[in-house]
């Protein structure tokens, strides 16, 4: 679980970064001269971190810090962030935003899912304002609640990358979503959606990973969203055939923290420890090797959160929470 101490040092990070509009990686659609506009102005909720995506679960994690240990030293400072940014007028932008012609897949499913992920924390903080902050977002979470299920209904084959466009990893955090609103028929289409794309799965090629840019394991983020959406036994059965040894997982070596994309591996690191712990949790028989597996990718790359570089400060510590305690 996240301790007092982790929740200072990971929410750190994103209250210095959440602000920041440089550097920033823009993927931008333009459908005309009139659409050349600064970050902040394209998206004045998130324009921070870097980019859109790392900006929201900048977010999710100073939600979760501070949900966790509402008297953290930085709560005043976090709450007035909120309080500039969370606006009614705010939100109605980053909702217009993918409403634009051509620009319905942005940020597809990474973003949509963290979004749904910092919605379902806002709803669940007990702060006297969350709710307030929680309005801001509220057409963008309804759209892509809908979004969502259409759009894995078109997608003929999942995607297994270890980074972004990852399927399983999408339906993590849209699952996170649907259990914190109590959705039933959500929970039934990323079920629906798992079997059909991941239960014929066999002999997953674990030795192959990670490629040089991971930050997700294809093979473990599918195992994680299975052993949530099967039956125990039925999930036991399925593992057995789709990864019979996890211990060919190593933690990865980074060779470089300035490489924005060669630090993406600690990352990998740290969601593997995730996962870890999650299949652990629903196999005890295995639960000493794979977590024993966990805490040694935590330890390959905790302590570098604060590497002094902005490549991997940006957007580390989220993972960080995810490996110390889940969704």
């Amino acid at each position: 679980m996240l301790t007092r101490n982790q929740a200072l040092r990971f929410a750190a990070l994103p209250l210095r970064n959440l602000a920041s509009e440089y550097p920033n990686h823009l993927a931008h659609l333009l459908n005309g001269p009139d659409d050349l506009a600064s970050p902040r102005a394209l998206h004045p909720i998130f324009y921070g971190s870097y980019d859109w995506h790392s900006a929201v679960h900048g977010w999710w994690l100073l939600a979760r810090c501070l949900r966790r240990f509402p008297d953290l030293d930085i709560a005043a400072q976090a709450e007035a962030l909120f309080d500039s940014h969370f606006t009614p007028e705010a939100g109605r932008i980053e909702a217009a935003y993918f409403l634009a012609p051509g620009r319905a897949g942005y940020e597809r499913p990474y973003g949509w899912g963290w979004l749904l992920a910092l919605a379902a924390e806002l709803r669940q903080w007990q702060h006297p304002r969350a709710a307030l902050w929680g309005a801001a977002l509220a057409s963008l979470e309804s759209w892509l609640a809908k979004a969502f299920p259409a759009y894995l209904q078109k997608l003929g084959y999942p995607i297994r990358v270890g980074t972004h466009y990852n399927t399983a990893f999408g339906l993590l955090l849209a699952l996170y979503h649907a259990e914190v609103m109590q959705d039933v028929a959500a929970k039934d289409w990323i079920a629906q959606a798992a079997r059909r794309c991941f239960l014929k799965d066999r002999d997953y090629p674990a030795h192959y990973e990670p490629n040089g840019d991971d930050f997700l394991s294809g093979g473990l983020v599918e195992a994680l969203l299975m052993a949530r959406v099967l039956p125990a036994e039925e999930f036991a059965g399925w593992f057995a055939a789709f990864l019979p040894d996890a211990a060919v997982y190593r933690p990865a070596m980074v060779q470089d923290r300035a490489d924005a994309k060669g630090v993406h591996l600690d990352g990998l690191n740290l969601s593997r420890a995730w996962c870890l712990r999650g299949i652990g949790a629903i196999l005890p028989a295995h639960s000493a090797k794979l977590l024993a597996l966990a805490e040694a990718h935590s330890a390959a790359s905790l302590p570098f959160l604060e590497s002094g570089h902005y490549g991997g400060e940006h957007w580390l510590a989220s993972f960080a929470a995810l490996a110390s305690e889940g969704l």
